[in-house]
């Protein structure tokens, strides 16, 4: 996991190739960031950049072999290395000598730390040069993180703020913000600024810090109204009217999550993984994950009358004034059955 290869970087372990791969940014953007603090001679002015797919990867194996001038130690990073991927040929603009790229690696040069970054969902596994890369260097997968990995992530973040965070805290705080590493680690550093870097997160200081998501919220209101508690939905609905929300952008969250339901329980059934499903659905896999331990799902005739139901609500909401909010609260309130 990423976590271990930071703590190698942060223990000032740096070694000479990386391959950073995969479509979660925040992941690359963070070890790039955290090898570069990691080199005390390297800033940003210093740091040498390439764009693969502009320039052939010789270039980039000549200037790492080439000595150093003010620096120890060089920080060479080449984006967009398309050749580790299954590509078309005739397309690509630069023919990159992949034999030597695998020679080199090899024997590295002992001056500079190459970065390489292959920003894709998938690399293709068949490439000699993709099997040698995953063998001379070290891999970042910057790929989303769910379940536990996500918040054994959050536990290590909170950690490096200097504070500790329980495993049942951590997902709560997932709940409250999301699954975007970016909008966690800026809740993180808030929470630690606020508890001065010191003492363990509790509930109580995320509920107080962190606003909640409406995508989050509304998996929270259609759960509950999904399991019948009308006393819990109307309290949820009433919280997002307090907060701005409007009935007209609630209804079209409800009848996207609806669906998704849908669609993951089809897929479900169909024998497909979490992972297979979040792929299929372009859709991030912490979503997913929500719904497969969601026990209270109804059976598919019920989803689609619901889907019905609100597809009314919001012809109705968009076509008659007065108290909207009130449209929505009775549909709440009388919770459907087939």
């Amino acid at each position: 996991m990423v976590n271990a290869i930071w703590k190698n970087i942060n223990n000032g372990k740096i070694e000479p190739v990386y391959l950073l791969t995969g479509v979660e940014q925040y992941l690359i953007d963070e070890t790039v960031k955290r090898v570069m603090k990691a080199m005390p001679d390297i800033d940003e002015n210093s740091v040498l950049r390439f764009d693969l797919e502009e320039t052939p990867i010789e270039a980039v194996l000549e200037e790492a072999d080439t000595l150093p001038f003010l620096e120890e130690r060089k920080l060479i990073i080449a984006n967009n290395a398309s050749f580790l991927k299954a590509s078309d040929k005739a397309k690509e603009k630069v023919v990159h000598n992949i034999a030597l790229l695998e020679s080199w690696l090899s024997n590295p040069s002992p001056t500079a730390t190459v970065l390489l970054i292959a920003p894709y969902e998938k690399l293709d596994g068949r490439k000699k040069i993709v099997k040698v890369m995953q063998k001379q260097a070290v891999v970042v997968e910057a790929v989303p993180l769910t379940g536990r990995d996500l918040t054994t992530w959050v536990q290590n973040e909170v950690g490096t703020n200097g504070i500790k965070i329980s495993p049942e805290i951590a997902q709560v705080l997932v709940e409250m913000a999301g699954d975007s590493l970016l909008t966690l680690s800026n809740e993180i550093a808030k929470i630690s600024m606020y508890m001065n870097g010191n003492g363990e997160v509790t509930r109580e200081v995320i509920e107080a810090l962190v606003p909640r998501l409406p995508e989050m919220d509304v998996f929270r209101l259609t759960d509950a109204y999904m399991t019948g508690n009308v006393k819990r939905t109307i309290a949820i609905y009433h919280d997002l009217l307090r907060n701005g929300e409007e009935p007209i952008m609630l209804t079209s969250l409800i009848a996207g999550q609806i669906r998704l339901m849908i669609h993951v329980t089809s897929l479900l059934k169909k024998g497909y993984q979490q992972q297979q499903i979040a792929k299929t659905l372009n859709v991030h896999p912490y979503r997913v994950k929500l719904i497969m331990d969601n026990r209270s799902i109804p059976k598919m005739e019920r989803l689609l009358l619901i889907l019905q139901k609100l597809a009314q609500i919001d012809h109705q909401l968009k076509s008659t004034g007065g108290k909207r909010e009130r449209v929505l609260e009775i549909f709440f309130m009388e919770p459907l059955r087939v």
